[in-house]
């Protein structure tokens, strides 16, 4: 009897144990997450410092100039926006007389023109923008006046200046020295429009031997260890991890990224194992850029990704590479198979060419792994999707919700904020999410907004707002990201100082 009741306690004793180690290993859904931004993808605006070191970090690639004839008192421009002759005649400037910077070494540029054409010196010392691809002709020194950087003379290959003409030409054949004077033809004014600092931009800064120690720095010592101990306190389940497609070739990954990402994304997996959090991992920056910005670390603003069948393979690629390295441990909870591809660059038929692709890439792997699709930006439909997914078990909807990127945030008041949250953000969220179709993620939001002199308690209802909404989210949400520069961006900041409480 005694020898039949030990049996039958030994058999509830596991089937106690199996029942709980498989509520263990269940996913905690709806996450509560955070993304750690600008670790592993490079975000200037999240740590500015780390660009400090590079010369002419005002002229990055991607760096967007205009460039005034001080003598014509009229902008350089490509005609036609290029497949034509350069002039200096335009009273103002557009698209036309802008030029992108892709930049060889600090002093050395080619220049794009607003068709994608490059500028370069014929042999009669005329300049034209027709150039597919840049070469020897194609290339500039840019030199800058001592005593104001953004006045500036332009060295072609043959080693004279540009400079404009009363014909409105520009030619280079002025190699007479400067005093930098309004009568020197050589001489130009220039606006620096816009620039970029991502991951590409840092790497080909410094160029890859200063970049390496850097990067290999700031992946150590950004992210650490006792970072997923906060978390976890902290009462966040999971991280969602931006990564960029060189991770895939890390041990030689292509000019000018370096490697070292993917032994800090183990490290990242060990932690989240040791802390019991979730991870997330999410393809931030795709072959090509699939948006302009800098966290898809677009050479110059170009979107390019999925013009071509193989940008799209490459993709698939990358994301068969983690979910192989990854699948096994048990902090995996999923892959996002790329971060906000912009409409209508990126087409909504290779975007879904891609998902199915990198769908079956994950379940190769992994059957228990969730397979998240990040909606496009800027399209009319935030239902596009669900047809697709709904037919791929385990895929999940990643919807961004900002309270800033609109001008119609400008005059919003605490409540008018507040109440958009609870109103259009929640109806938007209740129209992606469906009985029977896919999980739905808010994967990106932050407590800022364009509200002056906000009080602590007013971003406190904010914040809760958010969480409140997002919260119906079925597979959760991540607030974008723990660190940051910018007080409001950083979680870490906002749960040490009290403006956002997990603990209920």
């Amino acid at each position: 009897m005694r020898s039949r009741l030990f049996h039958c306690s030994f058999l509830l004793v596991l089937c106690f144990l199996s029942r709980s180690s498989a509520a263990m290993a269940a996913p905690r859904l709806p996450v509560r997450a955070v993304n750690l931004g600008g670790w592993l993808v490079t975000e200037g605006w999240i740590l500015p410092s780390l660009f400090d070191g590079i010369p002419n970090n005002d002229l990055l690639d991607g760096t967007q100039l205009q460039f005034k004839s001080v003598t014509q008192n009229a902008y350089m421009a490509a005609e036609n926006g290029g497949g034509a002759a350069l002039v200096a005649n335009r009273p103002q400037a557009s698209g036309w007389e802008t030029f992108k910077m892709w930049r060889i070494n600090e002093v050395t540029f080619n220049f794009k023109v607003f068709g994608n054409q490059f500028v370069g010196v014929q042999s009669d010392g005329s300049l034209v923008a027709t150039a597919a691809t840049p070469g020897r002709s194609e290339t500039f020194r840019l030199v800058r006046s001592p005593g104001d950087q953004y006045r500036m003379r332009i060295m072609a290959p043959n080693g004279l200046f540009l400079q404009a003409n009363k014909d409105s030409s520009l030619t280079a054949d002025y190699g007479k020295s400067t005093s930098w004077g309004d009568d020197d033809p050589s001489v130009f004014a220039v606006t620096r429009v816009s620039g970029l600092q991502g991951e590409y931009q840092i790497c080909n800064g410094y160029g890859t031997a200063k970049a390496t120690p850097i990067l290999r720095n700031h992946w150590s010592a950004y992210i650490v260890e006792d970072d997923f101990r906060f978390i976890s306190k902290s009462g966040l389940t999971a991280v969602r991890i931006p990564v960029g497609w060189w991770i895939a070739n890390d041990s030689r990954p292509p000019a000018p990224y370096v490697g070292g990402s993917l032994k800090t994304l183990d490290k990242a997996f060990k932690w989240a194992e040791k802390y019991n959090l979730d991870v997330i991992i999410d393809l931030h920056a795709a072959p090509g850029a699939q948006n302009p910005f800098e966290h898809s670390s677009s050479k110059d603003g170009s979107q390019d990704w999925g013009t071509t069948d193989t940008s799209i393979a490459q993709t698939v690629q990358v994301i068969d590479f983690l979910a192989s390295r990854y699948a096994k441990s048990p902090s995996l909870l999923g892959v996002e198979l790329m971060n906000e591809p912009l409409a209508p660059g990126v087409s909504l038929e290779s975007l879904k060419t891609y998902y199915r692709d990198g769908y079956n890439a994950v379940r190769k792997h992994s059957s228990k792994a969730y397979v998240i699709m990040s909606n496009r930006l800027s399209s009319p439909d935030s239902t596009e999707l669900l047809e697709l997914a709904s037919g791929l078990p385990g895929s999940v909807i990643d919807v961004h919700y900002y309270a800033l990127f609109n001008n119609m945030f400008d005059t919003f008041t605490v409540q008018q904020n507040i109440d958009f949250i609870k109103t259009n953000y929640s109806s938007a969220l209740s129209t992606v999410t469906r009985q029977n179709g896919p999980l739905t993620f808010v994967g990106e939001w932050v407590a800022e907004w364009k509200v002056p002199n906000a009080a602590k308690q007013e971003f406190q209802m904010f914040a809760n707002a958010q969480m409140d909404v997002y919260g119906k989210a079925t597979f959760g949400w991540a607030y974008w990201t723990l660190k940051n520069v910018n007080n409001h961006w950083s979680m870490e900041w906002m749960i040490n100082n009290g403006y956002i409480s997990l603990k209920s």
